[in-house]
């Protein structure tokens, strides 16, 4: 094997969870133009429909289905990584990227809005890895699973304790995860990003992808095909030593204009 051939998921089947915009959609797009067959999902199946289409019609060697999935629904996640396996015959990799969130103070989180954040962000995520995990095991090879998390769960974020404390809880989850799944050769890795320019950001904070700066390292702001790359990574043999750990993808701090060198 040829060292860019480590980094390709040619051939593989991969699951990715809120995939009807944003770093999800990038995914799949990117995966699929490497031959990955991908699994589009969300709680949307016309916007799913959409992506799967735009795959398929396109020159990406990649096939795509579309699959309505809440993440919070254990029977809906069951049927979503049935639908894969029926369809492609085996599960590769699980990227657990459905996620939500909104900015509020902690004493103006309602207990609602704290338990639907942390059902999507924290019990979606076990469903899906317990799902996509006892197929995986099932079968020869083992697999991949990428949760995503962020850095608002390993470093604190104001205004989305809800958020940090669920995505904190995926980070401990990755890495106890990766001691059980070991056995069964099923790799557990995370990422954490910063902010990154996707339709979710961009309605919070009005940034999108059109308007990110990237002419210098010190980056305030990712894209969506940078987190599709450490995918792709985590995804790929490339990161066969690479195991129950959180990569943060976050660019530079902000700093005082007097302290930069």
């Amino acid at each position: 094997m040829t060292r860019n051939e480590r980094f390709s998921v040619d051939g593989d089947v991969v699951v990715i969870t809120g995939s009807s915009q944003g770093i999800g959609k990038v995914t799949a797009e990117v995966l699929a133009a490497d031959g990955a067959n991908v699994v589009v999902s969300s709680r949307d199946q016309e916007k799913v429909d959409a992506v799967a289409e735009g795959i398929n019609e396109s020159d990406r060697p990649g096939e795509a289905i579309a699959v309505e999935c809440d993440v919070r629904d254990r029977d809906a996640v069951e049927a979503l990584m049935d639908a894969t396996v029926e369809e492609f015959g085996r599960i590769d990799t699980l990227v657990n990227n459905a996620g939500a969130s909104f900015m509020a103070g902690f004493d103006d989180i309602s207990e609602n809005g704290w338990k639907t954040i942390v059902d999507i962000n924290l019990h979606g995520t076990f469903h899906c890895a317990q799902a996509a995990g006892e197929r995986m095991q099932e079968q020869d090879g083992g697999g991949a699973i990428v949760n995503f998390a962020s850095v608002a769960g390993t470093k604190g974020s104001p205004y989305m304790s809800h958020y940090g404390a669920a995505k904190a809880a995926v980070v401990n989850f990755t890495t106890t995860l990766a001691y059980e799944y070991a056995a069964h050769d099923i790799r557990v890795n995370c990422i954490a990003p910063g902010f990154v320019a996707t339709p979710g950001v961009e309605s919070q904070m009005g940034v999108s992808a059109d308007n990110v700066e990237r002419d210098t390292v010190k980056r305030r702001m990712g894209l969506s095909a940078e987190m599709a790359d450490i995918v792709q990574f985590l995804a790929s043999d490339a990161s066969s030593y690479l195991v129950g750990e959180t990569i943060e993808a976050k660019g530079l701090p902000a700093i005082e204009e007097s302290h930069e060198v």
